[in-house]
């Protein structure tokens, strides 16, 4: 329920200000966190499947290593891409207030923002990527591979 509220009053916000503005990125960042981590934590499975065969090729053991490592592997894999969703979901929780103060102090003129406080979120890559006036749906990302 409480998210909806939020992305009720992120979309009134944005239907009410004609132009683009930067203010309310932390808001913006907080809802995003909220809304799409539960997806991140769905696809862990996927994202790990996936991790696993991109990185076939390119590990340098022998092909009896990789075939052993291939189900603890996964198994690991999607713990750790679960537990990076859930990160993100607690991000979104501490992000929430301050986003709503600074989106707040924006209508008096305020440009500040808060630096993004889980930055695997920001820069990792996703199977969905698209951002949006009010919400950067990015969802299925893996936490494990450094950003390309």
């Amino acid at each position: 329920m409480g998210r909806f509220l939020l992305l009720a009053l992120l979309l009134s916000r944005v239907s009410a200000v004609p132009e683009a503005q930067a203010a309310g990125e932390t808001l913006k960042r907080a809802a995003s966190h909220l809304v799409c981590a539960p997806l991140d934590f769905v696809l862990s499975p996927v994202v790990a499947a996936q991790t696993l065969w991109r990185d076939w090729d390119t590990q340098g053991d022998t092909p009896a290593v990789k075939a052993a490592y291939l189900v603890p592997g996964f198994f690991w894999l999607t713990a750790v891409q679960m537990g990076g969703s859930a990160l993100r979901e607690v991000t979104g929780f501490l992000e929430l207030l301050p986003g709503i103060g600074l989106w707040t102090a924006s209508a008096f003129g305020s440009e500040l923002e808060l630096d993004p406080l889980f930055v695997p979120a920001e820069r990792g890559s996703a199977l969905v990527d698209r951002d949006t006036p009010v919400l950067h749906l990015k969802f299925g990302i893996d936490y494990t591979s450094p950003p390309s």
